[in-house]
């Protein structure tokens, strides 16, 4: 098995703002702005975590194109327009090229050269490839390696590369319409383009896997407008809330989060229907489970089928056995799954991997608030035994030594040494920059661990099973108490990110114990410095909560997890912060957050430098950052309900809600948000608010939650 989640080498940067992905389930697309695969870099065509083209560069009369502007149409489309040099007299090319480029288990491109020209011209148009079937990490990571060219042969019009054997197998087949000559390198055409006409081609490159071709998305001279990913887009943009504010960062940052959710989810072809969501484009096209369970939750504002469909999928992968090589153990949720050599395109065939402390009690946390969101108890009722075992875990597996804490350590030398959100290998440091020695209990596990017994009991107690409801609120309260006792830091004022071995307190500063909030396992009586100290300067960046303080010696602004700030840390946080009532603290928060989604056009990356914002008055990007990533995709939908301070309980009949918009927004309103059967629409308008659609039998309650609900 191909351990990418062990490698901690150095990857190659990829210019966000010159980079263009293209993203269709498993497959994407990583190419330049003129629409070209460079050879060298990190970009190609990818398919189940391997790269089918390594290039693909268009070329006219010998010269690369002059990029003008790339219109990404949809997800999984793009038309890049770009100028062609010409040998006619007069400084301007009238030769205009556009490339129209459908990603979808494989490639499309419509090449078009128009000739604005008032003479005929003559033209060879060339496009270059190359195939070198490298395995997605190897790529990202630049550890690709020259070998022997795969095999080839060409026929029609087309050639074929094929490489391994078996399960392994891989063919690509590249065809150009109308091509004069084909071969390994490239296919060429010489065409006269009539003065102010046009010449058109159609290239087409599918893949084969194992024994079984596999049906391409988008086939040439076929209707775009017909195919899946296509279809699946507009029923998703029909089902979504529609957001209408004057408030321009929210709303900007609202339409990317739903477009860019949108376009990560997976279908399984095995379970027809059912949505799970990717953890991010371009690297990470597939299942990772603390990923997938907290993206679902922050995107509840726009239903709960991919919450469900991501239950249901984990539920199935659940482990069953103990194996040191996958970390697989009875319960556990996984961590990720990766395709490699796999000969089946199914969601679930590949190889799994186990090594994560946190995903375990995020599903059953997720699961409650399932119910509370109207889920009917029906579907959830299936997955009770599956929350079951994972609580078996958490007491068993997780708990190493029965203290009550969950804890991880790795059980083979290539697995994670950090099995949290914060898994690269120096994320979890010392106030003075030492690494713990395992196995080491995270803070904010055990606020995850305390939801979960809590949700748990939620769903016995509508279920009427009191003996399961009472022993889960009892073992949370039991948890709570040991869990501030145990990480508070009375002379340091913060809760400290984990215990090591030895059970003592890893007294870095850093945005993890924001989690605790958000579960609410923090005491009352400290959160109040809790919240002063993730706005205080050091882990404040003006954009959003840093990963570690600055004041630490370990800190790095521009490290993955020492010093970075990242979206859903910081949306987790705020909803924490909102939850304890620091109103403006929150909204300080989120408003960073928003500032920072404005300077990447509404998107939000998987994260980016913890550089304080009086430093540089942009965010500064981190390298090979993914984007579109489910998490950060999804933090503005959490945003918006946490200002909504939006609490629905359908299982009990209430829905809280009372929102605190800043007061420089006149108008907001939300609607169609799925609750249950219902459609809620929201509306604040100078600061009166107005619900219609509320759920049959469920009441509006004007007010906050309980804290301790």
């Amino acid at each position: 098995m191909t351990n990418a989640w062990a490698f901690a080498g150095k990857s190659p940067s990829l210019d966000a703002e010159e980079l263009v992905t293209l993203v269709d389930e498993t497959s994407f697309c990583l190419s330049s702005r003129t629409g070209d695969v460079r050879a060298g870099t990190p970009q190609g065509l990818f398919y189940l975590d391997t790269r089918l083209l390594s290039r693909l560069e268009l070329q006219v009369n010998g010269a690369p194109l002059e990029p003008l502007s790339v219109a990404a149409l949809t997800p999984f489309a793009a038309t890049f327009a770009a100028r062609a040099r010409s040998d006619a007299d007069g400084l301007d090319s009238p030769l205009l090229v556009l490339r129209r480029r459908y990603v979808g288990r494989g490639l499309r491109e419509d090449v078009e050269v128009r000739n604005y020209g008032r003479e005929p011209i003559t033209v060879d148009v060339q496009l270059r490839y190359g195939v070198d079937f490298a395995e997605l990490f190897a790529v990202k990571e630049g550890r690709v390696h020259t070998t022997a060219p795969p095999v080839h042969k060409v026929h029609d019009h087309a050639v074929e590369f094929q490489h391994g054997e078996g399960a392994a197998h891989r063919r690509v087949r590249i065809s150009a319409e109308h091509a004069e000559i084909v071969d390994d390198r490239c296919a060429s055409w010489q065409v006269r383009v009539p003065a102010h006409g046009s010449w058109s081609s159609c290239v087409q490159i599918t893949v084969r896997v194992g024994d079984g071709d596999v049906e391409p998305r988008h086939r040439c001279g076929g209707q775009v407008d017909d195919t899946m990913p296509t279809l699946r887009l507009a029923e998703w943009q029909r089902s979504v809330p529609i957001l209408d504010t004057d408030w321009v960062a929210m709303s900007e940052a609202f339409d990317r989060s739903l477009a860019d959710v949108g376009s990560l989810r997976l279908f399984d072809p095995g379970r027809v229907g059912r949505p799970v969501v990717a953890a991010g484009a371009p690297w990470y096209m597939t299942i990772f489970g603390r990923d997938s369970l907290l993206t679902a939750y922050e995107s509840l504002l726009a239903g709960t089928d991919l919450a469900v469909g991501v239950l249901q999928v984990l539920a199935e992968l659940q482990g069953s056995r103990v194996d040191a090589n996958t970390e697989e153990q009875p319960g556990r949720i996984l961590h990720e799954i990766r395709y490699g050599s796999s000969s089946s395109i199914d969601l679930a065939a590949g190889h799994v991997y186990y090594g994560t402390a946190d995903a375990t009690p995020l599903f059953v946390m997720l699961l409650g608030e399932c119910l509370h969101w109207g889920v009917p108890y029906t579907e959830l009722e299936p997955l009770l035994p599956h929350a079951d075992r994972a609580l078996d875990w958490m007491e068993n597996y997780g708990d190493r030594d029965g203290d009550g804490f969950v804890e991880y350590e790795r059980l083979n030398h290539v697995g994670l040494p950090n099995q949290g959100w914060k898994d690269s290998w120096d994320g979890i440091p010392f106030a003075d920059g030492r690494l713990p020695d395992p196995p080491i209990a995270l803070c904010e596990v055990q606020g995850y661990a305390y939801a979960a017994y809590l949700a748990r009991a939620e769903l016995a107690a509508f279920a009427g099973d009191d003996a399961t409801r009472k022993r889960c609120r009892e073992r949370a309260a039991e948890l709570k108490r040991r869990f501030n006792d145990a990480f508070w830091l009375p002379d340091l004022g913060y809760y400290a990110i984990a215990l090591d071995g030895q059970k003592r307190p890893v007294d870095g500063l850093a945005s993890n114990m924001g989690h605790c909030l958000w579960t609410g396992v923090i005491d009352e009586q400290h959160a109040a410095q809790v919240a002063a100290r993730l706005l205080s300067p050091d882990l404040f960046s003006g954009w959003g909560i840093r990963t570690l303080a600055s004041s630490m010696a370990s800190y790095n602004p521009g490290s993955y997890h020492c010093g970075s700030v990242w979206p859903h840390d910081n949306a987790l946080c705020a909803q924490g912060l909102m939850r304890y009532g620091f109103v403006d603290e929150a909204r300080r928060v989120i408003g960073g957050m928003l500032a920072a989604a404005a300077a990447h056009r509404g998107r939000l990356p998987e994260l980016f430098s913890g550089l304080d914002r009086s430093d540089v008055g942009t965010p500064v990007s981190y390298p090979t950052s993914c984007s579109p990533q489910a998490w950060s995709a999804a933090a503005p939908l959490l945003m918006l309900r946490t200002l909504l301070r939006l609490d629905p309980d359908v299982a009990a009949g209430r829905v809280w809600l009372d929102p605190v918009v800043p007061p420089t927004v006149r108008e907001l309103t939300v609607d169609r948000i799925p609750l249950a059967e219902s459609r809620l629409c929201i509306t604040v308008s100078n600061g009166h608010l107005d619900v219609q659609g509320a759920p049959p039998g469920v009441g509006i309650v004007r007010s906050t939650r309980s804290l301790t609900y």
